[in-house]
């Protein structure tokens, strides 16, 4: 099958506000279903939004059982509809509209999943994406300039902030927590601390 034989693949431009979320894993039974793998950004919006945007694996295709690789069905930006989504034990499953054949998914396996930013559920309050952190400043109570947000980590428990300081090349780890965290300004990507230039997570 090629993409002009795939009604459920519409060719598209990329939305300007695109976040990648995920991508496309192992195929999940014989009916078309997929496994689902979530980057860190919080999965809500992958079951808020009904549809995805997928570009192309950044990787080759690899054989598998001797097999070799199914071909690519797509080059470019295609939309598809998600017919349904659900947990599924630790991890995510999902079946696009038009989709009831394994042979399909595995053609799509590795496409990366983005979803327009416009399209997130609204968070809770006191809760913030963490696409929407990414690249705020950080100062402390003092006023000193700690850098700015530059990745995130999940460490269980709780969520750490990668702030790096691009003048000094220097990176420091700030629990993203109420005991360091005195406020997020998003209208001034802007987030206050407590916490000294000295201190050592």
């Amino acid at each position: 099958m090629t993409a002009a034989q795939a009604p459920f693949l519409s060719a598209c431009e990329l939305p300007e506000d695109a976040v990648e979320l995920g991508g496309l894993a192992a195929p999940w039974g014989v009916k078309g279903w997929f496994k689902v793998h979530a980057h860190s950004a919080s999965p809500e919006a992958l079951f808020h939004a009904r549809d995805w945007y997928l570009l192309p694996s950044s990787k080759p295709p690899r054989s598998v059982g001797g097999k070799p690789p199914a071909a690519p069905l797509f080059t470019g930006c295609v939309r598809v509809r998600i017919r349904e989504i659900k947990p599924h034990g630790d991890g995510i499953v999902a079946q696009i509209q038009g989709v009831d054949d394994r042979n399909i998914t595995e053609s799509l396996q590795g496409s990366r999943i983005f979803i327009p930013r416009a399209k997130f559920p609204p968070p809770k309050k006191g809760e913030f994406y963490w696409v929407d952190l990414l690249g705020m400043s950080v100062v402390n109570r003092q006023g000193e300039d700690l850098g700015q947000v530059a990745d995130l980590l999940s460490t269980g428990p709780q969520t750490v902030l990668v702030i790096r300081h691009e003048a000094t090349d220097t990176e420091r780890l700030i629990p993203f927590v109420d005991a360091y965290i005195d406020a997020v300004d998003q209208p001034e990507r802007r987030i206050r601390v407590d916490w000294l230039p000295d201190y050592d997570l």
